[in-house]
């Protein structure tokens, strides 16, 4: 047994634990390692673009713009300036050209290479091998000269040699690219222009000890930047969950601190509303348990008191007696009833019936059960209506509404025990007032009147009729119809709380 009520316990322990996840990160370390991994995949990029793939982004570039020039020349084989735009060509793109027909006749040529492009240096044969090339492939072609192949000065065994030193030496590759074009008089002829590949070795060795060091400043102010935001951004965020942990264990007296980002401030602001709002909710809540504890036990003494007296004295078994017993238990069945029916409002379970009706005639019927009141206590409840008017409402519903709004106004009226009951019909509406003399409802009150568990007077008092949750009733169904409520009151000068229907079409 004892084992078994170890094992329970330990049950009961891991079920009231909360829940935590030892695996997930917070929020702090999530930015942190997000920052710091966006840097490191910046810095690949970089050190991809520069030094891996730069030689082919160079390579791409200078092929673009040598077709490019081939295209420009090709649309002016025929203009009488072609030799000044080969030359202003090769100069701006710094490039050697070369044009001859099927002969090998040359139309133009231009070279300002340094050091002398290869063009001049190609035997008759080598150049017929582009203008065959050439037109194999659609009128272009394109091939990278590897310097390897040169040597000395003579040309032998199907390799070039000539005046420039192979690439070891670093001297540049070439590119060398034809392109066929068809003169004025139908002869054919064969755009051929050479481009000077710079190595770009010394270039990335250049980039290369940048980046390095580039890269270690990058990561040290990418650990430092992702540490200060990742804090602070992580730590008002840590503040308001340990705060809010606070407010779950009913301490509404904390504060969030509006610190930090925009949402976070707002975040922190509606904690504090929260909050405010929770406390207030509280003490209402309490202090509706305390009055309805009130209002229950009194109607329970009496009925104790009165029935032991009957049961104890000889002579005390009157009517007067038993009707006071049967009052108070009336008035416990109608604050159980008034319980029921705000628990049932508030949570929807109670369905309308909407139908039209006469809601003037049945204002009439529901005065007629506070006769006993005009008769025996002296109130003066009177109603002013000049027509009749028809709604289309739940009558059940707004007839509790008129009774717990005439309840409340003889609850609180004046000496004079008046309360006045007004119709008014506009165009499409009907607006009920229940206004009463009594004292009043003070400014700060009236935004709360209509809230629930709010009572304007800390001092419980017993309600001439009534349970004292009226107000709260006839929030909730006016609520559900849809239609617009308000009270009006001036402190000394008594209050008018009002309904509006819209009239029957």
């Amino acid at each position: 047994m004892k084992l078994k009520s170890e094992k329970l316990k330990k049950i009961k322990n891991k079920l009231h634990k909360p829940h935590t996840s030892k695996r997930r990160l917070g929020v702090k370390w999530n930015l942190f390692l997000s920052f710091l991994l966006f840097s490191c995949v910046m810095l690949l990029l970089l050190w991809l673009f520069q030094i891996v793939f730069l030689d082919d982004f160079y390579r791409s570039i200078k092929t673009r713009m040598i077709e490019s020039t081939a295209e420009t020349l090709s649309d002016n084989i025929d203009n009488e300036e072609l030799g000044t735009l080969i030359n202003r060509m090769a100069q701006e793109h710094e490039l050697g050209i070369l044009i001859l027909d099927e002969n090998n006749k040359t139309i133009g040529y231009a070279d300002v290479l340094a050091g002398g492009g290869i063009i001049r240096l190609l035997p008759a044969n080598e150049l017929q091998r582009f203008f065959s090339k050439a037109q194999e492939s659609g009128g272009s072609y394109l091939e990278y000269f590897d310097r390897a192949n040169f040597k000395d000065d003579h040309y032998d065994s199907g390799r070039f040699v000539g005046r420039v030193p192979n690439r070891d030496s670093g001297m540049l590759d070439t590119i060398i690219y034809a392109r066929t074009v068809t003169l004025a008089d139908g002869t054919k002829a064969v755009i051929l222009l050479n481009a000077i590949l710079t190595p770009v070795n010394s270039t990335v060795e250049t980039l290369r000890g940048q980046l390095f060091i580039i890269t270690i400043i990058l990561v040290v102010l990418s650990l430092l930047l992702a540490l200060i935001l990742s804090k602070r951004v992580a730590r008002p965020i840590i503040q308001i969950n340990e705060r809010s942990r606070e407010l779950a264990k009913g301490n509404y007296q904390v504060q969030f601190e509006s610190s930090g980002y925009k949402e976070i401030a707002e975040l922190a602001d509606t904690l504090n509303h929260a909050a405010v709002e929770l406390n207030q909710v509280e003490s209402l809540r309490r202090e509706l348990i305390a009055n309805v504890s009130h209002d229950l036990r009194t109607p329970l003494t009496m009925i104790s008191g009165y029935a032991e007296v009957m049961r104890d004295l000889p002579g005390e078994n009157s009517p007067e007696n038993v009707q006071v017993i049967i009052d108070e238990s009336k008035r416990l069945t109608t604050l159980v009833n008034d319980l029921l029916d705000l628990s049932r409002l508030q949570s929807g379970g109670q369905e309308l019936k909407i139908q039209p009706y006469n809601l003037t005639e049945s204002i009439r019927k529901t005065l007629e059960r506070f006769n006993k009141l005009v008769e025996q206590d002296g109130y003066d409840i009177a109603l002013q209506a000049d027509q009749e008017a028809y709604v289309q409402a739940d009558e059940n519903r707004i007839d509790q509404v008129l009774h717990n709004l005439i309840n409340n106004a003889i609850n609180y009226t004046g000496a004079d025990k008046k309360v006045t009951i007004r119709q008014i019909i506009g165009d499409t509406w009907v607006r009920i007032e229940v206004q009463d003399s009594g004292e009043g409802i003070l400014p700060e009150q009236l935004p709360y009147i209509w809230d629930r568990y709010y009572k304007g007077s800390k001092v419980h008092r017993r309600a001439v009729v009534g349970t004292g949750l009226g107000l709260s009733i006839v929030k909730n169904i006016l609520d559900r119809h849809q239609a617009l409520f308000g009270v009006n009151s001036t402190p000394g000068q008594g209050s008018t709380f009002w309904f509006q229907l819209q009239l029957r079409p």
